[in-house]
């Protein structure tokens, strides 16, 4: 039995045990607060100034457990590499966003050429990759040629805003991309992909770890540093597993959380003013109709597991 996917779970999450309590009152004392924007759910407005980018260490559990217990091979660089590049693209987000006191901190224009960039390494190194998918639920082959890289560009691209999107509630994407990667280890050891199950494990590792302190209330927010890199994490394990489609599935809640914020400006632009949605994203729209941030938290996870159960029969 291989046990490194084990010692990168342990590794990670004992790694957090460490850095959280060192690194909050460590943010704490260089002022890195969260900035709440003034049109969010009036009960956020406590939350101004609980230390954020608390990504920082998630990438930094994550990426040596990883080193701890995955041999570094072409695949396993570009996870890392990837989940790296688009944390740094987050933590110049926070910082300027920091800096600048305001929920506002790259360019829009920016971000996006550095998500670009990331994206494009990326799906350089792994260009070896298949370029037919696995249509879940058949036994299909969706042969997709030269359209494979434009794809899987725009698919990345959208599940790290996707998860970007869902980090808006104590422990809410913590806790989500817990569960999928949990899913993710079981299907790269039904394949034998042990390299893959251990990085995995490391991120299932950094993150309950994190969860301790991200859980409401939280002592600590991720910030984009650690959303746009979790977004990066899960895109590109569905890839490496050749199974992109399946995170339709088992990504569902990040899905709904990007969906809700388009529906909700279309329509706002499309009635001049109307809105389908008391807030967007949705998890703030449950949060305005009554639902407490634990019941939410609560509801999203159950909602993925089952979700990632039927994804297993796929």
């Amino acid at each position: 039995m291989n046990v490194m996917p084990l010692i990168a779970l342990l590794a990670a999450f004992v790694l957090q045990l460490i850095l959280c309590p060192v690194g909050i009152p460590m943010l704490h004392r260089l002022k890195i607060g969260q900035y709440i924007r003034e049109l969010g759910p009036e009960a956020h407005k406590k939350k101004t100034g609980t230390p954020t980018m608390g990504g920082i260490m998630i990438l930094l559990s994550f990426l040596a457990a990883s080193l701890i217990a995955a041999p570094l091979d072409k695949r396993v660089f570009s996870v890392l590499l990837l989940v790296f590049m688009l944390g740094i693209v987050g933590f110049l987000d926070d910082f300027l966003k920091l800096r600048h006191k305001q929920n506002e901190g790259l360019k829009v224009w920016q971000k996006w050429i550095l998500q670009c960039l990331a994206v494009g390494i990326f799906l350089f190194i792994t260009k070896d990759q298949p370029v037919t998918v696995r249509v879940p639920f058949t036994e299909i082959r969706w042969n997709l040629g030269a359209w494979y890289y434009v794809i899987m560009f725009l698919y990345i691209l959208g599940f790290t805003n996707g998860t970007n999107f869902t980090d808006g509630l104590d422990g809410l994407l913590s806790g989500v991309t817990v569960v999928i990667a949990v899913f993710f280890a079981f299907v790269g050891f039904r394949m034998g992909e042990t390299a893959l199950v251990s990085v995995t494990m490391a991120m299932i590792g950094a993150l309950l770890g994190f969860l301790l302190f991200n859980a409401n209330p939280a002592k600590v927010f991720m910030g984009d540093t650690g959303s746009l890199a979790i977004g990066g994490f899960v895109s590109a394990m569905a890839i490496l597993l050749d199974d992109p489609i399946i995170l339709f599935l088992v990504g569902f809640i990040y899905v709904a959380e990007v969906a809700s914020v388009i529906l909700q400006v279309g329509y706002f632009k499309l009635t001049h003013g109307k809105r389908i949605f008391k807030m967007a994203p949705i998890h703030h729209h449950f949060e305005l109709s009554g639902m407490k941030e634990t019941q939410i938290v609560a509801m999203f996870m159950i909602v993925t597991a089952v979700l990632c159960f039927i994804g297993v029969y796929a």
